[in-house]
């Protein structure tokens, strides 16, 4: 079924309710485990239900923000949804204290339980209202941010094409672009620090509802974070510090001088080459023709779902004024289809995004196939090594997207993708000191955000820029806003796709095999384990970020020598 076609009908809170009063019963005759886990299969079923109607409603939603029907069933999920997450608690409550637990542990896999401590403890009735708050909140900024209007040369474009600019290969285009988005923030800055302000608020409160410190413990528990905990974050952020920026602001300098400028501004981030961007040789149509090509030939498997998602016209990747300006992919459960949004702007991001949320398609593929749908496709960190590995794995077809300035191309990425790295980080401690001191002032918080570039990201410079370079990119950057505490993910994925890439360089076809085996495998088993059986070492390991520093800067330099 094309996904245009899916019919949509409003999953209720009262059906939802009368569908786990039926588990109830259930679960209360239950005579064995056997009885239990068949009870188990009515809220299965419930959650497929429910999640199937809330995707499609934020999908449609995100592809026309200003659709008055779909943002008010956005509107209904986010008011009934904390709801729904009640029902969750009470279940996962029920099955931890079940007679027969011992014997489900047995039948099921344990990590279903470790994941219901982490649902018991991300939600509490006392913060129903809270939640409801901050969904409406997350809402209104992500329907701000789509409604955003940029004027470049006289066209009006929103904030994702305009990004796109930023990659031109005229560094006058960078910089008028970066003008631009420096002028349209800075005329909302007032909007942008009280919706920022609200959802600090909102978290910080409903943490202390529940008895926690701070939000930071419930954000974790929030993201099901039963696999590393923040102490481990911390000490990998440190050894970004110590191990990647070094090595970062080495390969800043470089690209300093082949541009023939002192410093790499704002305008030049983007930017790894002199002259023309490795921008794709082909049009949307050709990408597609491409894609399909190369995962045919990748493997047959992942070949036919290709062919399916586009059977299915499972993508939307036009930029237009009122869509969602990010990139995502979403599934709706009921089909076992995934969906992929983005928004094309004529760069090589265009390539990476197709290739990123198609990793994260491939994993929903298999979670339909042989996984199970409570542990999903595992953390946001292993669903994001899916994705990110991708990107790596379609390295060996590239000439068919990018013709003469693959290379050219394939140095970006790779440099872009360390380079991210420590970014990244500092996003990931601009939270965790929000959180913990939730009555900053929004220049308070702007100085922190400059404090962190200064840190992770010294070789900067935003002069020309007066609102970015006073400490405001963090308000464009979504997940600050929308999914507190998910940007480590990246990192952390990013050190295990690159070791990927590493491996694939040696070894193409079993390295693939390796990845294949862990996206296959996604939430069934902890993501220090799936990284320990792909044979890669763990982001945490002592020494492994300077290992992996020394492998892509001297990948870096053969690339850069068949530039």
């Amino acid at each position: 079924m094309k996904v245009k076609d899916i019919p949509y009908r409003r999953y209720t809170i009262e059906e939802g309710t009368a569908e786990f009063e039926r588990f109830c019963r259930a679960y209360e005759a239950a005579q064995s485990a056997d009885d239990v886990i068949a009870a188990r299969k009515i809220m299965l079923d419930m959650r497929i239900a429910y999640e199937t109607a809330s995707a499609l409603a934020f999908n449609r939603f995100s592809l026309d923000s200003r659709d008055p029907f779909y943002r008010a069933e956005v509107d209904y999920y986010d008011e009934n949804g904390p709801l729904f997450s009640r029902l969750a608690t009470r279940f996962a409550d029920m099955m931890l204290n079940c007679p027969f637990r011992h014997e489900l542990e047995k039948r099921l896999n344990p990590r279903l339980f470790a994941a219901y401590e982490a649902d018991k403890k991300a939600f509490d009735d006392r913060i129903t209202e809270d939640v409801q708050k901050e969904n409406a909140t997350v809402t209104e900024y992500s329907q701000f941010m789509s409604s955003l209007s940029f004027t470049f040369d006289g066209e009006e474009m929103p904030l994702s094409v305009i990004r796109g600019k930023l990659e031109d290969s005229d560094p006058d285009v960078r910089r008028r672009a970066a003008v631009e988005i420096d002028r349209v923030l800075g005329e909302h800055k007032r909007e942008l620090d009280d919706l920022y302000d609200r959802l600090v608020h909102l978290r910080d409160a409903m943490a202390k509802k529940m008895g926690y410190r701070d939000f930071t413990e419930l954000g974790y528990w929030r993201m099901r974070r039963i696999d590393y905990t923040a102490d481990m974050v911390r000490v990998f952020r440190d050894n970004v510090c110590r191990d990647l920026v070094p090595a970062v602001c080495e390969v800043k300098k470089s690209v300093a001088d082949r541009l023939g400028v002192p410093t790499v501004t704002f305008a030049d981030a983007e930017v790894y080459t002199a002259g023309t961007a490795p921008e794709p040789v082909l049009d949307k149509e050709g990408m597609f023709r491409a894609a399909q090509e190369m995962y045919d030939e990748m493997n047959p498997e992942i070949g036919a779902f290709m062919h399916a998602m586009q059977e299915n016209e499972a993508f939307d990747v036009d930029a237009r004024d009122g869509k969602w300006g990010g990139g995502y992919c979403t599934s709706f459960p009921l089909y076992k289809q995934p969906f992929i949004l983005a928004n094309f702007n004529g760069s090589s991001g265009d390539v990476d995004v197709l290739t990123h949320e198609f990793g994260h398609a491939l994993a929903d593929y298999f979670k339909y196939k042989e996984g199970d749908l409570e542990l999903d496709v595992g953390g946001m960190e292993t669903a994001e090594c899916h994705s990110m590995s991708m990107e790596f794995f379609s390295w060996k077809y590239m000439r068919r997207f990018f013709g003469e300035n693959t290379d050219k191309y394939l140095y970006k990425h790779l440099l872009s993708s360390f380079c991210f790295i420590p970014y990244g980080v500092a996003v990931d401690e601009f939270q965790h000191e929000v959180y913990a001191h939730p009555d900053m002032t929004p220049d308070e918080r702007d100085a922190l955000w400059l404090g962190l570039e200064q840190k992770y990201r010294p070789w900067l410079d935003y002069t020309g820029l007066p609102y970015l370079g006073r400490g405001t990119r963090w308000q464009y950057q979504m997940h600050i806003y929308e999914s507190p505490f998910y940007y480590i993910d990246y990192c952390l994925a990013q050190t295990v796709a690159l070791s990927f890439l590493c491996e694939s360089l040696s070894d193409y076809d079993g390295a693939l095999d390796r990845y294949l085996g862990f996206v296959r495998t996604g939430g069934q088993k902890s993501f220090g384990d799936l990284v320990a059986e792909a044979g890669l070492p763990s982001p945490f390991a002592p020494g492994a970020l300077a290992k992996m520093a020394q492998r892509i800067t001297a990948l870096a330099k053969d690339i850069e020598q068949r530039i």
